[in-house]
């Protein structure tokens, strides 16, 4: 630990004491000798004007609180392990979607570079350890902001949207509910004013954003989780069927520790098998998912999702035939 770090750890332990605090405590909370801690506290009096009293009655130090307020250290002011926490977010923001708040974000990492300077450590090193792999993500464009800014201010939004499955495209006017990132893919969770019910828009679909002078409808958020977290994956609505899969011993060991879906129950077999049960409603991406796991699971229920597999494994049969 260095001085820095004590520094802070001295001001957390004397912000919650109650009582003063002995200079023995404080040896042990900074691991560090007596005459460290004494150098502490005078620094912190002298370039800090922290105002630690000693009490000779209480044997103990203690923040002397003027006019009844508690004494803050000056500025942001992290100790190393929450400095890298903070690095290490902010790669990650700048990693999963580039560019995203970067002016924002830019005079934050300058802060956090200098104070980890102060720590005599490198900030540029813990970035070249960092490395996020994205597979099969597509690229939001130009209207990432703009659909991050409505949410934020919650503001309407007239959108050009392309739809895969059609190969077509159409107008829309959305009130934004929250943005979802979802396996290396952002998407916007949205009350659509055409359909008049909410509806889940991928942000590489959305060609076009202009942020109307419109407040939007909100929609509360026990409302948004029943709709959109009460079936499997992406797809929104509410659950009505629930899936039985069985997985072999093999792989059991692996999907014995995921979490697929937040009501999901599982179970042991006596022939050491895993059975896992999911709520779904759009069987499409619970079959996509189920397929990587080939020969090495089962669909036990109900039998609509299990011939569905069944046939996509028999159109994969055949290009092998």
């Amino acid at each position: 630990m260095d001085r820095f770090d004590r520094i802070y750890d001295l001001h957390k332990v004397l912000s919650v004491s109650r009582y003063p605090v002995s200079r023995k405590k404080l040896e042990v909370e900074l691991e560090c000798s007596r005459a460290t801690v004494k150098r502490i506290i005078d620094s912190m009096r002298i370039y800090l004007n922290a105002p630690i009293e000693y009490d000779h009655n209480l044997n103990g130090y203690y923040y002397d609180r003027q006019g009844g307020e508690m004494y803050e250290l000056p500025g942001i002011w992290f100790n190393a392990s929450e400095l890298h926490a903070l690095l290490s977010v902010q790669q990650l923001l700048t990693q999963v979607q580039p560019g995203l708040l970067e002016k924002q974000l830019s005079p934050l990492k300058h802060s956090i570079s200098r104070l980890l300077n102060l720590h005599k450590q490198n900030g540029d090193e813990l970035v070249q350890r960092i490395r996020i792999l994205q597979v099969a993500s597509r690229q939001t464009g130009e209207a990432f902001q703009t659909v991050a800014g409505a949410t934020a201010s919650r503001k309407r939004l007239q959108i050009h949207y392309y739809k895969r499955s059609s190969d077509e495209s159409d107008e829309r006017t959305l009130s934004p509910q929250r943005l979802v990132y979802y396996r290396d893919n952002w998407y916007l969770d949205a009350w659509c004013h055409l359909r008049k019910a909410l509806r889940t828009f991928a942000l590489d679909n959305i060609k076009q954003a202009k942020l109307l002078d419109r407040r939007a409808k909100d929609v509360g958020s026990d409302t948004l989780n029943a709709h959109y977290s009460s079936a499997y994956g992406i797809f929104s609505g509410t659950a009505t069927r629930t899936a039985t899969l069985r997985f072999t011993a093999d792989r059991a060991r692996w999907v014995s520790k995921e979490q697929w879906h937040s009501d999901q129950r599982s179970q042991w077999l006596e022939d050491g098998s895993y059975e896992l049960c999911i709520p779904y409603q759009n069987p499409i991406e619970l079959i996509m998912d189920l397929l990587r796991h080939g020969g090495e699971v089962e669909v036990v229920s109900p039998p609509e999702l299990r011939q569905a597999v069944r046939q996509q494994l028999q159109k994969a049969l055949e290009h092998y035939a």
